[in-house]
């Protein structure tokens, strides 16, 4: 059994870059942040059109290039303030309204302006540091350091056996709302044992035919999730104190609240439920949860 995560397609086309092109386009993507939220024009719909860059340049201290959607030109920017015509709202609220590819944009926007804060000043010797021409990279002056926007590998796994699958909730979760496991990547680890020790850990169940699912970028900071499903091996479940609240294995036709297709983890779940031969779930509605 492998799953696909049919629920990412999606038609709109981005061409990431970093210089500039000859010509810029007139109207472009706009993803501009105030104290970490993304500003949307005002009003109740969440939406971002393409438009001009007019109400953010006089403002912006940092900007940068991302690429084009759609035949348009992105950018990023970093504002102190709300400008007038605009309001902000969570990114990860605005990113559950758009849908890919924009969502992922939104999502590399926010990441890069992250970096571009985080890596003012080297992380060797303190001295400021520069952007690079070319590339999306800081470098020191002083002694050579140079930084690049960099991704922290986490993996996901569904488990599943006969008729059920092993979900699971953390304390920071909304209530009510189960997941798929997940945790980072250690130093010196791959991918497959990270899902072995992390499985051990917080159910201490022993699992085996792990299958590759796919991926998401998710921003929350600069995270990459990379999910699997995996099938139950043995062991009863035995929650890890104070990182798991709640775990128990669900019938394929009784699953608790999950996290929307937002998210990998919706997909994940959602899709090998299908693929088992259980009924498609519902949609959750929980944009905390991971």
């Amino acid at each position: 059994m492998q799953p696909r995560p049919t629920g990412l397609r999606h038609t709109m086309h981005f061409e990431p870059a970093v210089q500039l092109p000859a010509r810029v386009t007139e109207r472009a993507w706009v993803f501009a942040f105030v104290e970490g939220q993304l500003l949307l024009p005002e009003g109740d719909a969440p939406v971002l059109p393409p438009g001009s860059l007019a109400p953010f340049e006089p403002l912006a201290p940092a900007r940068h290039y991302l690429g084009r959607l759609d035949g348009l030109d992105c950018w990023a920017f970093t504002l102190p303030e709300v400008p007038a015509g605009w309001r902000r709202l969570p990114l990860r609220a605005a990113m559950m309204a758009f849908g890919e590819p924009l969502m992922g944009v939104a999502g590399r926007a926010a990441q890069v302006l992250e970096w571009d804060r985080a890596h003012r000043f080297c992380g060797v010797c303190g001295t400021p540091t520069t952007a690079q021409p070319g590339e999306r990279a800081r470098k020191c002056p002083s002694c050579g350091h140079t930084a690049y926007p960099r991704l922290s590998p986490a993996m996901m796994v569904l488990i599943y056996r006969e008729g059920e699958v092993l979900l699971a909730r953390s304390p920071h979760y909304v209530p009510g709302v189960y997941s798929a496991l997940a945790g980072f990547v250690e130093p010196g680890e791959s991918l497959e044992q990270c899902i072995h020790r992390e499985v051990a850990e917080e159910v201490g169940v022993e699992v085996t035919d792990l299958r590759y699912y796919g991926s998401q970028n998710w921003p929350f900071p600069h995270s990459l999730m990379i999910a699997y499903t995996a099938r139950w091996v043995r062991g009863e479940i035995v929650p890890q104190a104070g990182e798991i609240e709640d775990a128990r294995w669900y019938a394929l036709d009784a699953l608790p609240k999950i996290p929307p297709r937002f998210s990998i983890s919706g997909h994940l779940i959602r899709d090998t439920v299908v693929a088992l031969g259980g009924p498609e779930p519902g949609e959750g509605a929980s944009p905390i949860a991971r």
